[in-house]
């Protein structure tokens, strides 16, 4: 009996375009986070930190995928992106927003105790392959407020909960910048009656790693939750590198799920 169907989706945080980062500044880099991308075929991937550019680059390299989401500085191709990249074959959007967090939500604010402004895209998709809509976020937390990153996981449950009160099934991605141990993680088990990370509980592996492999312990801030309706089949850190570098400092997170009513 053949599997039932699925959709893999994967969390990567691909830097920002700094030239100050030499010889891993983007240009150098393009071809090496399209190729991960191509070896291992998500249907989605949630993007942190893309300049408007850089998305527009791997749309280019990879003419399967396009995305939604809007620059986190103006609402529009300002500052860096929490998109949602999909496969365009498989996908149909619904309705797609992006929502930013902080106390005012209004567009390029600044929540609590952040060092910068912070957002969250958010998407409702028609997949034709398991004939299901769906919902899917992708964010990245604030890096240094604490207070941030829990009102973050606060804010953002709400309005995922309320979403979620059709019972679409909900995957959420991002860089959260928090390992299992803090507070803002539990807020983000909360979200729509109770999320589920895709990591295995006796999983340790690091997803911060710097761009030089081997020259720091790894961090583990980079998840993909997802609610009831669904089903893990698979969760892996790709650790592909070219010996000395990593494509980008995060690397990415991949997933497999099925809907759990598949036969």
């Amino acid at each position: 009996m053949a599997e039932a169907q699925s959709v893999k989706v994967m969390s990567y945080n691909i830097r920002f375009d700094n030239p100050g980062d030499g010889e891993n500044a983007w240009p150098n880099r393009i071809q090496k986070v399209a190729h991960v991308i191509q070896k291992y075929g998500p249907d989605l991937i949630g993007i942190q930190e893309a300049l408007h550019h850089q998305l527009e680059d791997l749309t280019r390299v990879l003419p399967d995928y396009t995305y939604v989401g809007v620059g986190r500085d103006d609402g529009k191709e300002k500052g860096e992106y929490s998109a949602v990249f999909y496969r365009n074959s498989r996908f149909g959007v619904l309705h797609s927003e992006t929502i930013w967090l902080s106390p005012s939500g209004e567009v390029g604010s600044i929540g609590w105790d952040a060092a910068i402004t912070r957002i969250a895209t958010c998407a409702r998709l028609y997949d034709r392959e398991l004939k299901q809509e769906f919902l899917v976020a992708n964010t990245h937390f604030d890096h240094v407020g604490k207070q941030a990153r829990i009102g973050s996981a606060v804010l953002l449950a709400g309005y995922l909960s309320g979403m979620h009160q059709v019972r679409q099934p909900l995957l959420l991605t991002g860089d959260f910048n928090c390992e299992r141990t803090e507070e803002t993680y539990t807020h983000l088990l909360k979200i729509a009656n109770g999320l589920t990370d895709t990591r295995p509980t006796n999983d340790a592996t690091g997803t911060y790693c710097g761009f030089e492999v081997g020259a720091m312990e790894c961090k583990a801030i980079d998840h993909i939750f997802y609610s009831s309706e669904w089903v893990l089949r698979h969760y892996q850190v790709i650790t592909d590198n070219d010996g000395k570098h990593y494509p980008s400092d995060h690397l990415p997170v991949l997933a497999e799920l099925g809907l759990s009513n598949s036969k």
